[in-house]
């Protein structure tokens, strides 16, 4: 009998994984540049920075980072916030952004947020579905050139 797929191992960034984040970052939104006319912002991100100055979790599977998870507290969300979670094209659709995310609600959680909130560009068909399904809530949109930014929250129940 075959062995299962080794699962990805989840550990807290560090700044020499910058580049890798970089690399990630720019494979997992490449699918959007054409829906959006432009690269989304994480494309361009100083990850290093990010690093520095975020929460950040990457998902590793076999020395490669396969996932990234950014998140914090942040005035430009007011409060709890999802910054940025990708994950390698390969990997997207196997639970891998779901286990980042709920990562992110455990970290909420343990720093007393009663709430996380996160946005998506709404081109990002995606990942609206998946933040609708596992119970964000829309309650914004705010222009961002000739689309929109959705803006999303989600209580965070005592865990």
């Amino acid at each position: 009998m075959a062995s299962p797929d080794p699962e990805p191992v989840l550990r807290t960034a560090v700044g020499a994984d910058a580049p890798q984040l970089l690399r990630l970052a720019r494979s997992a939104y490449a699918r959007y540049v054409e829906r959006m006319g432009r690269e989304p912002r994480p494309m361009a991100d100083d990850y290093a920075a990010v690093v520095a100055e975020w929460n950040v979790t990457v998902a590793e599977l076999d020395g490669e980072v396969v996932g990234l998870l950014v998140c914090g507290v942040s005035e430009e969300y007011g409060g709890f916030a999802i910054d940025n979670v990708a994950i390698a094209p390969g990997l997207q659709g196997t639970g891998l952004g779901r286990r980042l995310l709920e990562r992110g609600e455990e970290r909420g959680r343990a720093g007393g947020h009663s709430e996380v909130r996160l946005l998506t560009h709404e081109t990002m068909t995606e990942n609206l579905a998946l933040y609708s399904r596992i119970g964000y809530v829309e309650y914004d949109r705010r222009p961002a050139g000739e689309f929109d930014l959705v803006y999303m929250r989600k209580p965070l129940t005592p865990g």
